[in-house]
């Protein structure tokens, strides 16, 4: 068990960062989890847990969290009437089957090639939200038939693989087929449970050996972690709803993509070794 001495500051880290996750995931729609993952990362390996699993937990408690807060976070939204429940209703079976498979996979591939996974994707999320243009457009209209039964699991399974709820990459998807900004990030909250709640109960399954895997640990999913995270984004999430509705987000955003690069580098160059 690790001294007191290092657990304390580790809490007041993870309340600092799960406040910080709140107000981004409700402000632009990115989903706290793209925080979550490696702040969860460096603070077990800080308290001496790193292991080849390692990024197994930290992908099941960030999206265990993502359950409470894209809850709030849809609540929240729904009030102002900007979430597409025909969207969201549509895309929802091909989401959880693709959750359900990322979690499969997750389960069977070591810390380091997670983390690759992670920096890559983050790189790609990161550039898009810091280049990317309104006027970009691949449609008029959201997909249905063929083209959504392959989106829609295809965006389930990398937010798994990325511990993240459906901001990320349903927010640049639906912005790309001609969605107002506003209504992509309420209804992107939707998203973020359908990936979160079928991947989480799959994460419970996973096995992490009690030697490596930090106190009170079920599954994968940290209890501890899960517990402060949650206490923050609760007070903090529907500020950034309500900052997403009456400001302008894009140049927060262009310096979060920076961040996000930056951390997503950081991730490459831990999985390489260097």
């Amino acid at each position: 068990m690790p001294e007191l001495s290092l657990i304390l500051p580790m809490l007041v880290l993870l309340m600092a960062i799960g406040a910080f996750a709140g107000v981004i995931a409700g402000l632009l729609g990115v989903g706290g989890g793209i925080i979550l993952v490696p702040a969860f990362f460096y603070a077990f390996s800080g308290l001496g847990y790193e292991s080849p699993q390692l990024m197994q937990v930290c992908l099941a408690t960030s999206l265990a969290t993502i359950i409470v807060t894209s809850l709030r976070s849809v609540a929240s939204h729904n009030k102002k009437g900007a979430v597409d429940w025909e969207i969201l209703k549509g895309w929802a079976p091909g989401i959880a089957v693709g959750a359900v498979i990322g979690v499969l996979v997750a389960a069977s591939l070591r810390s380091v090639v997670l983390q690759g996974i992670f920096g890559v994707l983050g790189i790609t999320v990161g550039l898009y939200m810091g280049l990317g243009r309104a006027h970009w457009r691949l449609g008029e209209a959201m997909p249905r038939g063929i083209r959504r039964a392959v989106m829609s699991p295809i965006l389930g399974f990398l937010s798994v693989l990325m511990g993240i709820g459906g901001g990320s990459f349903g927010v640049p998807v639906m912005s790309l087929y001609g969605l107002p900004i506003h209504r992509a990030v309420a209804t992107a909250a939707g998203f973020g449970v359908l990936i979160a709640v079928p991947s989480v109960i799959g994460f419970l399954f996973v096995e992490i050996p009690q030697a490596v895997r930090p106190p009170l640990t079920i599954g994968a999913v940290n209890l501890p972690a899960f517990g402060v995270i949650i206490a923050m984004t609760l007070i903090t999430a529907p500020w950034g709803v309500r900052l997403a509705h009456a400001m302008d987000p894009k140049p927060l955003k262009r310096v979060f993509a920076v961040f996000l690069i930056l951390v997503a580098a950081n991730m490459l160059r831990k999985a390489a070794g260097l």
